[in-house]
């Protein structure tokens, strides 16, 4: 099932005409709606946003037109999610945020027609939420997804599945989750993705982790599977491949993260940059100050090189899935990296009002900060680039591609 319209169909006029839709919807009818610091999202602010977002022909830009989407292809993703991105609430208002937005796009790649319909289309449509059971308590999977232990045997023709997540981003209030299990098939094991209803009978939400981050409605709690029964047609794909198709997830919700959060990035750096228009210090304007201008020339260049890598592997994505997946880690690191510095150096240049409720700066590093941690931890991902690129050389060096071996040229005297 593809997800979207084809490229030929959004000219750049068209996609500059949804951006530019998309920032007045955030300006004018999104951030006057914002929460004070620390509050939650409700259902009923989730519903007026979304029914404001589609009254403004902006609402799930990503969706394909057949579930009621705008069909907008994936290399244009960032210029739109950016533009909503620039509050928090705005991926929310578009049906663009975490874990929803992941959860469609896998539906949209794997699930049969008839889960599509089930599933993937009132998610589409804002009537339902969903959330993502991957992580687990220690010694489960966490940033090792191959630690998994939660279980799926069959049962008939049907499953059982028993364990527990935690992390379990938008769980309370859900309507379904899509989890990951071990299943036994021939003797040997391998994770499954299975479709689970939150009201069938077994599955309990427990306690939720009180964490820093707010905008993912639904928190992050844990969920419970007590010897939860569903039906043989509730895998998702195929038996046995749950760890080939979350990386199908993971790539595109890498990156999404990314936009979104550059999105938010991009008002601090403007919140910054008019407080030091606005101020003097020393008798100068703080904007004509040496070392408030290399703060701001610094967050130019992480947002320049940030927009650039995500156009990249957006680019790649639409083209080749699995280079893309693997630059989304390079990306994510990157992004989630710089965009944290970006809001901390906003929240140095306007000085107390920073870390005050005074100005939503404090919120939006609450927001952001966690990101280097989900979807999986930096740590995990520089040790998955630097995996990659060594068996990338190995294999150029076992290709015996010419002066392409450099140690052996230098230390060898061949030079």
């Amino acid at each position: 099932m593809t997800t979207t319209d084809t490229p030929a169909q959004w000219t750049a006029a068209r996609v500059d005409e949804l951006r530019l839709a998309t920032r007045a919807f955030i300006r004018e009818e999104v951030i006057p709606r914002e929460l004070a610091p620390g509050a939650y999202i409700d259902e009923e602010l989730r519903a007026l946003l979304q029914a404001k977002a589609r009254e403004a022909g902006v609402f799930a830009p990503q969706v394909a037109r057949a579930f009621g989407g705008l069909g907008l292809p994936i290399e244009h993703w960032s210029t739109v999610f950016q533009e909503a991105g620039y509050s928090p609430l705005g991926p929310l208002a578009l049906n663009c945020m975490a874990p929803d937005e992941g959860n469609m796009h896998m539906l949209a790649e794997i699930a049969t027609p008839q889960q599509q319909e089930a599933y993937l289309r009132p998610l589409a449509a804002g009537d339902t939420r969903s959330c993502f059971g991957m992580s687990e308590p220690h010694p489960g999977a966490g940033s090792d997804p191959s630690a998994l232990r939660t279980t799926a045997v069959r049962d008939g023709d049907g499953w059982r599945i028993s364990g527990e997540k935690r992390f379990s981003s938008g769980a309370i209030g859900a309507g379904f989750a899509i989890v990951m299990a071990m299943t036994v098939e021939a003797g040997s094991s391998a994770a499954t993705m299975f479709l689970v209803p939150m009201d069938a009978p077994g599955v309990r939400v427990g306690d939720a982790l009180h964490t820093m981050d707010r905008a993912i409605i639904g928190g992050h709690p844990h969920v419970h599977f007590d010897d939860v029964r569903v039906p043989g047609d509730a895998v998702l794909g195929a038996v046995g491949q749950g760890f080939r198709y979350a990386q199908v997830r993971l790539g595109p919700a890498r990156l999404t993260h990314c936009m979104r959060w550059l999105g938010l990035a991009r008002r601090a750096h403007d919140i910054a940059l008019d407080r030091a228009a606005a101020r003097e210090l020393f008798g100068s304007r703080i904007d004509a100050l040496g070392i408030a201008q290399g703060l701001l020339a610094d967050s130019v260049i992480d947002i320049e090189t940030s927009d650039a890598i995500i156009a990249r592997t957006a680019a790649l994505l639409a083209t080749d899935s699995r280079a893309g997946t693997a630059l989304s880690s390079v990306a994510k690191v990157h992004c989630s990296e710089a965009i944290v510095r970006i809001v901390d150096r906003s929240m140095q240049l306007v000085g107390g009002d920073g870390v005050s409720e005074h100005l939503p700066l404090a919120s939006f590093f609450a927001e952001v900060r966690p990101f280097r941690i989900y979807d999986g931890a930096n740590e995990t991902q520089r040790w998955a680039i630097a995996r990659r690129a060594a068996k990338a050389r190995a294999r150029e060096r076992e290709a015996g591609e010419p002066a392409r071996d450099e140690l052996r040229r230098w230390e060898g005297g061949d030079a």
